[in-house]
């Protein structure tokens, strides 16, 4: 369309020139005393264009004759910015490919030009110089040259790179962060991170690295809470952020030194980890070997019977929705929660005991019930419905434990009852179970 307009114009001008001066008989009279001259019109037309022509194409040729030295500084600048650009390409091919000696090489090419060159007109020449710091440290770091690496560190962290490029600055904090963790100096990684801005600190690449920092440094509760705020922004998946949130809580549970520390770990468990059967069983765990732990350090008889109703007291809250949903749980964890639940019997009050015989009701065929009901009647001396109840439950029982025990039970009423031969024979197959 627009090569339209043009024949169009041009033919128009055509037109009014060929009306102009096709039958023009005008002159013009030039006057240059003594003398006259009178000269057509048209070659006067001719020579004013001419002239016009020749005038601007002599101020062109004196422009461009000026401009040849900055043609040429600014053909060497974007010569160098080429080879600088190409250095910095080369350098992160191979440190994505494993060449950390060639990677180290071209980065370092890339600042001796950077260096060499005085030209400041190039768009993103600090970021080059930074970036090629970086790829220099990254590859100092693989070749274990710590001493080059915080160098080139040092340099990408210059002050003036945050005015420059702030997404390189906040780059250089986050790897010399990886870099410092895979040094295993926790708190030199805490010093990067903390140098972050507050919006990078709350992106995924720097909630897993304050992650690794936590768990580096043993700090069990920032690392629960940084895996909540990973598995809330979908960091990882499904599984695995619960098999990660479950690891942390079992180490926070198992690095309880005390009941009030125990119970502080626990209250500090959102409803969703409360509700794991792991969490649940490992806190009472933990609850009993502590309170192993102070009976064995010596105590008066009435403050260690204290301390035994205060650590039934926590375990049954902690283990009270496994009772509410207990057909839901799978065998090992069944085992688990008799387990748990076996040394606290003896302070059983009438509204547990209620709960384990009308669950042992509705699921009369299951062995665990039937152990935990057995092992009641016998801490409240039912001798006969004891061993029924463990009669039962030794044939369905699989953990090595639970059977054990049993046997080690229904010796001890065979004792009770006088009945030797039926003892021995439970205390031999109490001691075969491996």
């Amino acid at each position: 369309m627009r090569s339209v307009f043009w024949l169009l114009g041009l033919a128009a001008l055509a037109v009014a020139l060929a009306m102009l001066m096709g039958d023009n008989r005008g002159t013009v009279t030039l006057f240059w005393p003594p003398w006259r001259f009178d000269v057509s019109f048209n070659l006067v037309l001719f020579v004013l264009v001419g002239g016009f022509v020749l005038l601007y194409a002599a101020l062109r040729a004196l422009a461009l004759l000026r401009e040849l030295p900055l043609q040429a500084r600014r053909w060497r600048s974007q010569q160098m910015e080429r080879a600088v650009v190409g250095w910095v390409l080369d350098a992160l091919s191979n440190q994505l490919a494993g060449r950390f000696v060639r990677a180290q090489s071209a980065a370092q090419n890339a600042l001796d030009h950077l260096n060499g060159s005085t030209s400041a007109d190039w768009p993103r020449r600090e970021q080059l110089r930074a970036l090629a710091h970086l790829l220099a440290a990254e590859s100092a770091h693989s070749l274990q040259n710590r001493a080059q690496r915080d160098e080139h560190l040092q340099s990408a962290l210059n002050p003036a790179m945050a005015r420059h490029s702030p997404e390189v600055l906040e780059g250089a904090l986050l790897r010399a962060t990886r870099w410092a963790v895979e040094d295993r100096d926790a708190s030199a990684a805490r010093a990067r991170l903390a140098e972050l801005p507050q919006g990078a600190q709350r992106r995924v690449q720097a909630l897993r690295l304050k992650l690794r920092v936590a768990r580096l440094g043993d700090a069990t509760g920032e690392a629960l809470e940084t895996a909540r705020l990973l598995a809330k922004h979908r960091a990882f998946s499904p599984e695995a952020a619960r098999s990660l949130l479950l690891g942390l809580a079992l180490d926070a549970l198992r690095g309880a030194h005390d009941l009030t520390q125990l119970q502080r770990v626990w209250d500090g468990l959102d409803a969703a980890e409360r509700a794991m059967p792991e969490l649940a069983l490992a806190a009472a765990d933990r609850a009993h070997a502590l309170s192993r732990l102070d009976e064995d350090e010596g105590a008066d008889e009435s403050h260690e019977d204290m301390r035994r109703e205060d650590v039934a007291m926590r375990v049954r809250g902690w283990l009270a929705p496994l009772w509410d949903d207990f057909g839901a749980l799978d065998e090992r964890h069944q085992a688990r929660l008799a387990l748990a639940l076996e040394p606290d019997l003896a302070q059983l009050d009438a509204a547990g005991l209620a709960r384990l015989e009308l669950l042992q009701r509705q699921w009369p065929q299951n062995p665990h019930l039937q152990y935990l009901a057995g092992q009641a009647c016998l801490h409240r001396q039912l001798w006969g419905k004891a061993a029924q109840l463990l009669g039962l439950a030794r044939s369905g029982l699989r953990d090595a434990t639970l059977r054990r025990r049993t046997w080690r039970s229904l010796a001890r009423l065979a004792e009770e009852r006088g009945d030797t031969e039926a003892a021995q024979e439970a205390w031999r197959q109490a001691a075969q179970i491996d």
